[in-house]
């Protein structure tokens, strides 16, 4: 590493990371105006609010919003260097715009892999903390599917639920049904399932089986309480979109597996949240690019001329980011697809970017 590697290493790092600083504060503040009554009327203990929530909250923030971070500080403090001749002394002594771009590239790498290390590792374990803390102090986002609940719970079984009470962990006209080659086996119902945590399993009420034969002799066997174990716990109807949020990398692919086994139509959130962990972090080296391509030339306007172009190219990437979602939500594209296409699109812009600033 040479003293201008270091140099502008330094420069990118400590405006990244001062940027961060002052963002988060401000946020914090506008974030307890806005949540304020929440917390007094529900009795939130400060000791929560601050270790619970904000203590978990700023990893998520900083990691969500850590692109648009990134691009700004490049913005900024490449304009000053442009507005001060830095980059024209830097090429003038024999110093090609490729070389330069090299610690820009190196710093970008870093700080990805740091967002991809708290995506995978640190963040879902920090939002089991903040997604319990906001839905009991914070005005009440669930949104639990709790009625006409249809579940393919292993190959050849199928479970219908007309609706579950979370109120006492009951799920009310309760139908099992097996399968196999394409015909109806046995058939359980019961009036009521209630989840017995003791033996992890279910405790039927008024229930009857019936066993399809061929023939016209069908089997039917009635009690009126009857222990169930079957792949389908209670934790299942609790479920909903912020559930994803506090899974690890390797329990996301197990829901994933689970819930397009059961054909549930939630599992486009579990898709939307690991191809996003992955998806984001790379954007930082694609938005360095393009941030270093804009605002290397020195302008007349000054940095402002710089930093207006380069907040609103950045705003547009996080806003396309949040758009791609809907091509999943509307079953447009796959996930993967939908959520690296920004990525993709964005890279051929800064391929073009850097082509021009070359020149």
């Amino acid at each position: 590493m040479k003293k201008i590697d270091a140099y502008i290493a330094r420069r990118f790092l400590v405006t990244f990371f001062v940027a961060l600083i002052l963002i988060i504060g401000i946020v914090i503040i506008f974030d307890i105006s806005e949540k304020i009554d929440d917390f007094v009327q529900r009795s939130a203990p400060l000791e929560a609010i601050i270790k619970d929530y904000y203590l978990n909250w700023i990893p998520y923030f900083v990691n969500m919003f850590s692109p648009l971070f990134v691009f700004i500080s490049v913005i900024f403090f490449t304009s000053r260097m442009a507005a001060n001749s830095e980059i024209i002394a830097i090429l003038s002594c024999g110093v090609s715009y490729k070389r330069m771009l090299a610690p820009y590239i190196a710093v970008s790498i870093f700080i990805a892999l740091l967002s991809l290390s708290l995506n995978l590792f640190v963040i879902p374990n920090a939002n089991k903390d903040r997604v319990e803390f906001e839905m009991k102090y914070v005005k009440d986002r669930r949104k639990y599917k709790d009625r006409d609940i249809h579940y393919q719970i292993a190959p050849g079984q199928f479970v219908y639920v007309e609706s579950f009470s979370r109120w006492n962990n009951t799920a009310y006209k309760f139908t099992l049904e097996t399968v196999e080659n394409n015909r109806i086996k046995s058939k359980l119902t019961a009036d009521a399932a209630v989840w017995d945590s003791t033996m992890e399993g279910w405790r039927l009420r008024n229930w009857f089986i019936r066993e399809y034969s061929e023939g016209l002799k069908d089997r039917i066997i009635s009690g009126d309480k009857k222990d169930t174990v079957i792949a389908l716990t209670v934790t299942d109807f609790y479920r909903n979109e912020k559930t994803v949020e506090t899974l690890s990398g390797k329990d996301l692919d197990a829901l994933i597996a689970t819930q397009e086994m059961r054909g549930d139509s939630n599992v486009m959130y579990a898709q939307i949240e690991k191809h996003t962990r992955w998806a984001m972090p790379f954007s930082a080296i694609i938005l360095t690019i393009i941030g270093v391509s804009l605002s290397s030339r020195k302008r007349r306007g000054g940095t402002g001329w710089n930093l207006a172009i380069g907040i609103a190219l950045a705003f547009s990437y996080i806003l396309f980011l949040r758009f791609s979602q809907m091509f999943v939500f509307t079953d447009t594209l796959p996930a993967w697809i939908a959520l690296w296409l920004p990525n993709i699109l964005y890279a051929i812009i800064a391929a073009f970017l850097y082509n021009m600033a070359k020149k």
